[in-house]
């Protein structure tokens, strides 16, 4: 059976290179996007299962980058992930499946992924 396919989006490399092997330790594939624009240019030709989706990005930030993806799909699951957790009181961030708190334990993460993917 094919592996369920996640997309990771930060622009913090330690963020990207710490949640990808975790969630690859959990089974999933993953592929990355350093920005919006990349993110979206794999959502197009390679759709994930899943998405998780940091807010805080140069040039496009994640809510914009949610609404289209939710515009091209709207069943597909998204993660926002962020170090702020003011952020959950955007509106915008009630149009994602979960919120996550960038954290350097990634359970919540998991149990997240897990919960979206199984």
């Amino acid at each position: 059976m094919e592996k369920k396919k996640v997309l990771l989006v930060d622009d913090e490399e330690s963020i990207l290179l710490l949640y990808s092997e975790e969630i690859e330790e959990e089974g999933f594939a993953v592929e990355v996007a350093h920005n919006g624009d990349q993110a979206l240019g794999v959502f197009k030709t390679s759709p994930p299962d899943l998405v998780i989706l940091d807010i805080n990005m140069p040039g496009m930030n994640g809510i914009e980058v949610l609404r289209q993806m939710k515009d091209i799909n709207a069943d597909l699951p998204i993660i926002l992930s962020s170090a702020y957790p003011e952020y959950k009181e955007n509106l915008g961030a009630w149009a994602s499946d979960e919120y996550i708190v960038k954290s350097a334990n990634t359970d919540e993460l998991k149990a997240a992924v897990h919960k979206y993917l199984d």
